[in-house]
């Protein structure tokens, strides 16, 4: 019979200075990029930035969390947003702070490799261009620098695409000199201006995207690590998923690393996908960018939760690959924190962190038992959170929950990132669903 718990040592829990590379890797696969967290070990990024510390990445989750909210609904009331835990305000019309996982592609003829944080919750691809007119923040890689690139051409005020920024990033273009002018600002206060290229892409060596429309920064600033810029896998006609289509079909995998120390992957293209992944359908779409799931139910251990499927009903939920910790609905996360309380009633409990309270004092233990979680998707498709999503370590001797509760039950719930590590997360795009396998890296 399986287990319902998972045996965890605490050590597990905490980052790591060495990388290790996945060894479950598709590297088999075609189209496939290494994914490595942007603070871990495995990143050149890493090396000369200090790490932000466990409180402002929490800080900056919240300030994602507040302006996908204002995305969905731009006329809600933003100062509900200004949440007591959040420091940040919230306006409307603004894509997401930058997410924390990234992948190296290649942009130009020759080739320039760049490092950019890979995003569903947001479409346009861009990166910071020479000549930096106003201003490029420090990144790792050389700046890019369309004149260098025999392949580079800027995009004209009157093309279809210009007029298709609205969209991709909530600002209308702006022209000078007939090119057309791009600005997205996210909800860390993050913002890129510039110009609207089109480029050739290189995924691999052998997958090359030509002609692809993204944007040429020339005025940077904010949160974006050392990384060169963003690439957008939203589902919006600029997003790479859009502008691959004729290619890959719509269709993209990746799994997150179990911790900041290890690899995972993203995939281009449905082949080489795990034969026992289970699909769930897209539920209607909220806003053009975000994938909506719908979720039936949760358990704890063999407890299914006592809430009602009308509570997920009520705001939906999308899934992200940029929000660290899953919100849920104030009544499903009251269920599931009293339920996983009482599943580790013999761990001492610890004061809350941040948005984080349901938190364990585990000093006088080195290995633990945690109740397996699980959540029920649209057409009873049952996914186990693997162990490494279930808690977070804020220090040696002090783990929490790794969800948290939305201050209204009218605020959109987001499956984060935590929550989604080493499941091979599978978006058919055309295909209207979203699939899950275990042990994807």
């Amino acid at each position: 019979m399986e287990s319902h718990y998972h045996t965890v040592e605490i050590s597990s829990l905490l980052p790591s200075s060495v990388c290790s590379s996945s060894t479950k890797g598709p590297s088999k696969r075609p189209s496939t990029l290494k994914v490595l967290h942007r603070h871990g070990p495995c990143s050149k990024h890493s090396q000369d930035k200090v790490t932000p510390s466990f409180d402002e990445i929490l800080s900056h989750d919240q300030s994602r969390v507040d302006s996908i909210r204002s995305k969905i609904n731009p006329n809600a009331d933003t100062n509900k947003f200004k949440d007591k835990k959040a420091t940040l305000p919230a306006q409307s019309g603004q894509a997401l702070g930058s997410g924390n996982y990234i992948v190296i592609l290649g942009l130009g003829t020759p080739k320039k490799s760049l490092s950019l944080i890979f995003d569903t919750g947001s479409d346009l691809t861009w990166t910071q261009c020479q000549p930096c007119a106003r201003v490029c923040y420090k990144q790792q890689d050389p700046i890019f620098n369309p004149s260098a690139s025999t392949s580079y051409s800027n995009v004209s005020c009157s093309s279809t695409q210009c007029s298709q920024l609205s969209s991709a990033t909530g600002n209308n273009p702006g022209c000078s000199t007939k090119t057309c002018v791009y600005g997205i600002q996210y909800g860390d206060q993050s913002f890129s201006v510039g110009f609207f290229g089109q480029e050739t892409l290189t995924i691999t060596p052998s997958d090359v995207v030509p002609n692809f429309y993204f944007g040429c920064g020339q005025n940077n600033q904010g949160l974006f690590g050392n990384t060169a810029g963003l690439l957008g896998l939203g589902r919006d006609a600029l997003s790479i998923v859009s502008q691959s289509a004729q290619k890959y079909g719509k269709y993209f995998s990746y799994c997150l690393p179990s911790s900041s120390s290890s690899t995972g992957h993203l995939t281009f293209g449905n082949s080489g996908v795990s034969s026992n992944v289970k699909f769930t359908p897209f539920a209607s779409s909220q806003g053009s960018s975000f994938y909506n799931i719908d979720i039936l139910g949760m358990s704890v251990g063999t407890t299914q939760l006592p809430i009602s499927p009308s509570v997920f009903k009520t705001a939906g939920t999308i899934i992200d690959s940029g929000t660290v910790i899953t919100r849920l609905p104030p009544s499903a996360y009251s269920a599931l924190s009293t339920e996983f309380k009482k599943q580790m009633a013999k761990y001492p409990s610890a004061p809350a962190y941040s948005i984080l309270d349901t938190c364990f004092d585990l000093s006088k233990f080195t290995t633990i038992s945690i109740p397996k979680i699980s959540f029920t998707f649209g057409g009873n498709v049952k996914v186990d959170i693997a162990a490494s999503g279930i808690l977070i370590a804020i220090n040696s001797s002090r783990v929490c929950l790794a969800f948290a509760g939305n201050s209204d039950a009218s605020d959109v719930g987001i499956l984060g990132n935590v929550q989604q590590k080493t499941l091979e997360v599978v978006y058919d795009v055309a295909g209207g669903k979203l699939g899950f396998a275990p042990g994807g890296c």
